[in-house]
């Protein structure tokens, strides 16, 4: 018992390495099998699959061909761990490689400078018939600047309203980026090639993240939950009367929360910071007859952004 302990004031380190002095150096080397190739053998493999008689063929089909002559070196599979321990296997065909797409961000201070839109369905007459609900948006104001219903997506239609919905906003070149996810329509070249056209910068959301673009999403689900939504539309003219009345209520009566509470409409005309004065009058006012009943001092008026970002830079300008 006595050599088994770790002497005053020696080192455990040292004690353990006595004690156990294999764990210590590590591992052994493993015994090469008896059954290896040797050098020689590993070197006639490579240099058979190097002859220009093999040098674009498949190492099993190497392997065939000698034994067919009447070579025999290996099996195939040897030949392949020849050719791995080399470095020298690999798919021969060019992979296509795909880059993380670059993370869109939009900055806008004011109606105008960043819209985005999308196409969403609407149920029609009979079960499995859809219209297609083009909708183009402010992202700072939330207005819809541009609409269609059509009977089908395509590519023609998609161009046709961009190019009325700049024209009709007097958009100058240069100073808006349009915004959109990678459907059929948002991709394809009429319309790649008619923003370059009218001077419009280009913006798309990343594959399968939705977020990427929240200020088209947002207003579908209002236009869905609206009590007098239809199950179906009769016809294409009664959609287009239906989404009528529906923007008109949308930017008229609809207080956004992300608005402070006000109306797109309100806030595309710029007429926010008036309604911001507006109110903060009325509550001064009923601050003035009652502080008692204010704790925390005068009541302010909801906010209003002062800027609506898409993915908001680190570092806004």
């Amino acid at each position: 018992m006595a050599g088994a302990c770790r002497a005053l004031g020696q080192p455990r380190s040292t004690y353990y390495a006595r004690r156990h002095p294999r764990r210590v150096a590590g591992p052994r080397p493993r015994p090469t099998p008896r059954t290896a190739l040797s050098a020689a053998e590993r070197a006639a493999i490579l240099a058979a699959l190097h002859s220009e008689r093999f040098v674009d063929a498949r190492p099993a089909t190497v392997w065939a061909t000698l034994l067919d002559e009447g070579v025999y070196h290996a099996s195939s599979s040897t030949f392949y761990r020849r050719l791995r321990a080399a470095g020298e296997v690999r798919d021969r065909r060019a992979q296509a490689t795909h880059p993380p797409r670059k993370k869109p961000e939009l900055l806008a201070t004011g109606p105008n400078p960043g819209w985005s839109w999308d196409i969403t369905y609407l149920p029609g007459p009979v079960k499995g018939q859809y219209y297609r609900l083009y909708v183009i948006r402010d992202i700072f104001s939330r207005a819809v600047v541009g609409w269609l219903v059509a009977p089908t997506e395509a590519k023609w239609m998609a161009a046709a309203l961009i190019r009325a919905t700049v024209r009709r906003h007097g958009v100058a070149r240069d100073t808006l980026t349009w915004h959109a996810d990678n459907g059929a329509a948002m991709v394809s070249p009429p319309v790649a090639a008619l923003l370059t056209e009218l001077g419009v910068t280009k913006s798309h959301s990343r594959p399968h993240t939705s977020n990427d673009n929240p200020y088209s999403e947002a207003p579908f689900k209002t236009l869905t939950y609206r009590p007098d939504f239809p199950d179906r539309f009769p016809s294409l003219a009664a959609a287009r009367r239906w989404l009528r009345r529906f923007l008109h209520w949308y930017h008229t009566e609809h207080r956004h929360s992300g608005l402070g509470w006000l109306t797109p409409a309100v806030v595309h005309r710029g007429e926010g910071p008036a309604v911001q004065r507006q109110r903060a009058a009325v509550l001064a006012a009923a601050y003035a007859r009652h502080p008692e009943r204010y704790a925390a001092g005068p009541p302010q008026p909801p906010a209003l952004p002062d800027r609506v970002a898409i993915n908001p830079p680190e570092d806004p300008p």
